[in-house]
């Protein structure tokens, strides 16, 4: 079944500033950027991200990049319970709870815990691979974001 993506709220295609500025990220952080960490803990982050944030377009996106980068389908089909496995390293746990910790920053029930998980991070990778990882997690954020505002809905595409 072939799907494509319908907006249904509005398209952000016609704000030349809003896209440059989403465009400029995806370039730098997204998915077929070059990156210093690891390609597939990257791509487990942007995947995170969208499911926390429940953009079905993102889903829909970094599934099929997960499996491009490798990532072994039983990370992919756990991730929403990452912390309830032995699956995942210190280091990718150490990132994942920093990437839901800063996506979820607005929530006060968690806003303390951004502190705490770059902490854990920096026992795992260097600064500049955190600054890259905190790029990669905003970056997933303005986009998740910008598809959630256009209503970026799929949807099965007619045949032919």
């Amino acid at each position: 079944m072939d799907t494509r993506i319908q907006n249904v709220r509005l398209d952000a295609t016609s704000n030349e500033q809003l896209m440059a500025l989403a465009n400029a990220g995806a370039a730098a952080f997204g998915h077929t950027a070059t990156l210093h960490v690891e390609r597939a803990l990257a791509q487990l982050l942007r995947l995170r991200v969208a499911q926390i944030n429940n953009c079905s377009y993102c889903l829909l996106v970094h599934h099929a990049a997960a499996r491009t980068a490798g990532i072994p389908p039983s990370k992919v089909e756990t991730l929403t319970a990452w912390w309830e496995t032995h699956l995942f390293t210190e280091k990718e746990r150490a990132a994942l709870a920093y990437a839901e910790a800063l996506t979820r920053a607005a929530d006060a029930t968690v806003n303390n815990r951004v502190q705490e998980a770059h902490d854990r991070m920096a026992t795992h990778f260097t600064e500049d691979e955190i600054l890259e990882i905190v790029a990669v997690v905003i970056n997933m954020n303005i986009w998740t974001r910008l598809k959630l505002a256009e209503g970026a809905m799929p949807t099965t595409a007619p045949p032919g």
